[in-house]
């Protein structure tokens, strides 16, 4: 108790506390030099390869205004590529399963937007704060016994 200390640094050890380095994310390209991923969204799974082109999607290989012929959706599948300033630049070619239509597009939304950082890491920051690469968990919740539907009951009469 001779010493009293004036500073960390004359602790001797290691002055610096230990940080944990983020991740570092590497481009994932195929053979073929297409990014892949899937996207999920309630019942439906999309398969999204990625690489560069002129801006064509493609979905089930018809267009993609074909194959959803609203405008909500059709709007919903651009998010990701007018968010990072990528229009027609990528080709994307996509095949989508299960589900109806709003969850389809819900799923290609986001297999595109993580096809899109597998090829461009630096999109990650950009797509994550949007909210693009979060699976969105809510799924239809099951009919219970004893109910007319999951959580509605049947019509209560007195007489």
């Amino acid at each position: 108790m001779a010493e009293t200390l004036q500073d960390l640094s004359e602790l001797g050890g290691a002055a610096e506390p230990a940080q944990p380095e983020a991740p570092v994310h590497v481009q994932k390209l195929d053979e073929h030099g297409r990014a892949y991923a899937t996207g999920k969204r309630k019942d439906a799974v999309a398969r999204v390869w990625v690489k560069p082109g002129s801006g064509r999607i493609t979905v089930n290989n018809k267009d993609y205004t074909e194959y959803f012929g609203r405008p909500v959706l059709q709007m919903i599948i651009e998010q990701p590529i007018l968010v990072v300033d990528r229009n027609g630049q990528f080709d994307i070619m996509a095949t989508v399963s299960g589900g109806g239509l709003s969850g389809q597009a819900g799923a290609l939304r986001h297999g595109i937007s993580k096809a899109l950082t597998y090829y461009e890491p630096g999109l990650r920051a950009v797509l994550k704060k949007v909210g693009f690469l979060t699976r969105d968990s809510r799924v239809v919740e099951r009919k219970k016994y004893g109910k007319a539907k999951a959580r509605r009951s049947f019509q209560f009469s007195k007489r």
